[in-house]
């Protein structure tokens, strides 16, 4: 049963009756507990959504086309409050973040409903069978599996909760009912690496083709990590080895199977020293999301919209100064990007900043977790140019709050500059340094004196 907080005007739940402050109780005989019961129900073309009004069952007969809404609003997305996560992983890095920041930041999730909507990853911990059954039915697919290992008690151990071993069992049932999974490895030195990686790749790699990807990362280690588990870095020679096995392991798979199921990240390869893989190697970029060919995906998207430059409207002889704002782990990268953008915008002077995560510390490189504090602190000073650029993935979704708390306002007053956001997209961060309208979205958000 699901409350149902407005009704759209002129949709068909307002033509049946429908009225907001009915609960939802079924579409076609079937219980609605949440979006994914609603979005999968609604499908048929004739429906009778019964409605409980006034401590009474009332039935709505309508009409409509197979994939169309009909006008209800539920007060969250999920028509249903998250699922907590019920592991305490040794490496979990919402248990690493430093104290007084937003409550939401502490929350976690462990939703299947949000890796079908979102592409979060889950354990399976919080699963039953008859949730798989579900998931089955519905397919419901592919699905995010955060596997760490193969090795039952190993999971058990790194995940701290007695079901995690358990459960991997799931996936052979989800892979026989038809459903894809797409895996991470999170590593842990001297945890899950070495001969256990061996063991898990080798499992999952007979699930193929139910298992199509698997990313290799390491466990993100913050600066906060008083009272928790005791985990280390891995070095420079240590995530060159990693690289070497995952990519020799993928290659046999390869040449077994057609396909590499096996990728290192991004921050991997970073660390080691090593350079990018090339574009083919990811072949279909399904663990793009996951930090795994992220970089070469942007610096190939990059070369092939400048071929497009001339449908920005902006003036090559203009002078354009502007700055950017990034993290360690992308700063070279980014500073490839905009001399790219200098061969066709002659007057653009623009400097690339590399931040420090001094916020949160330890070994957090990555420009989305960037905060307010450390790009004030770090720039001032600096020649910004007329305009700063930082990436929209530090601030909330709403586009208002950094982690740390403080606005883009606010950044803008410290620094004395323009602040615009620029996405990740190459129109989205061509448009934004070169100062022009996004021609294929909206431009980006500005905040300043002069916004």
């Amino acid at each position: 049963m699901v409350a149902i907080t407005g009704v759209d005007k002129r949709s068909r739940a307002e033509r049946a009756g429908i009225r907001a402050g009915d609960v939802l109780i079924a579409i076609n005989g079937h219980e609605i507990n949440d979006v994914l019961d609603y979005g999968f129900y609604l499908t048929e073309k004739h429906i009778t959504v019964t409605v409980a009004r006034g401590g009474e069952h009332v039935d709505f007969k309508i009409k409509k086309d197979t994939y169309d809404d009909i006008g209800l609003c539920f007060e969250s997305a999920l028509m249903d409050s998250k699922h907590r996560c019920e592991n305490g992983c040794i490496f979990c890095f919402i248990d690493q973040n430093p104290k007084g920041m937003r409550p939401t930041i502490y929350f976690k999730d462990d939703d299947s409903r949000l890796s079908f909507i979102h592409g979060n990853y889950i354990t399976l911990t919080n699963l039953t069978e008859r949730d798989i059954d579900r998931i089955i039915e519905m397919h419901i697919t592919p699905i995010n599996v955060s596997v760490h290992t193969t090795d039952p008690e190993l999971r058990v151990k790194m995940m701290k909760n007695k079901r995690a071993g358990q459960v991997l069992s799931y996936m052979d049932k989800l892979i026989a009912g038809g459903c894809e999974l797409h895996c991470q490895i999170v590593l842990c030195r001297g945890i899950n690496d070495g001969d256990a990686l061996r063991r898990t790749m080798t499992d999952l790699s007979y699930m193929y083709p139910g298992v199509t990807s698997v990313s290799v990362v390491p466990a993100g280690l913050t600066g906060h990590r008083d009272g928790l588990y005791p985990l280390e870095p891995f070095t420079e020679s240590e995530c060159a080895d990693i690289v070497r096995l995952v990519d020799d392991f993928g290659s046999m798979c390869e040449e077994k199977y057609g396909a590499r199921i096996f990728y290192a990240s991004d921050e991997l390869y970073i660390k080691a020293g090593l350079p990018l893989p090339s574009s083919e190697y990811y072949g279909a970029y399904d663990q793009l999301e996951n930090g795994v060919g992220m970089i070469r995906s942007f610096l190939d998207d990059i070369d092939a919209e400048l071929e497009f430059i001339d449908t920005y409207d902006f003036d090559p002889q203009k002078m354009r100064r502007v700055s950017i704002a990034t993290g360690e782990a992308s700063a070279q990268f980014i500073k490839a990007a905009v001399e790219k953008l200098r061969c066709v915008c002659y007057n653009l002077e623009c400097n690339v900043y590399t931040i420090k995560n001094n916020f949160f510390g330890g070994e957090v490189t990555v420009a989305g977790l960037l905060t307010g504090v450390d790009m004030a602190e770090q720039l001032a000073g600096k020649d910004l140019g007329d305009e700063l650029l930082i990436p929209s993935s530090t601030l909330r979704a709403e586009g208002d709050l950094f982690l740390c708390g403080h606005t883009p306002e606010w950044l803008s007053e410290q620094l004395g500059v323009n602040v615009r956001t620029t996405g990740t997209s190459p129109s989205e961060f061509i448009s934004a340094v070169i100062g022009c309208d996004d021609p294929d979205k909206k431009e980006g958000e500005y905040f300043g004196t002069e916004a």
